[in-house]
């Protein structure tokens, strides 16, 4: 084992921050999509 393996920076849990990294742009770029609509809808009238 190299003093790498030994010696981590983070003991976190890597789901974690899986999670957080699919979350944040998902809602980012939804949040988005739901602006386009309104702004489409509300240009109809």
């Amino acid at each position: 084992m190299n003093e790498f393996e030994r010696d981590v920076q983070s003991k976190r849990n890597d789901l974690i921050d899986s999670v957080v990294g699919f979350v944040v742009p998902f809602a980012f770029f939804t949040i988005i999509m739901a602006v386009a609509t309104i702004i489409e809808v509300a240009g109809g009238f």
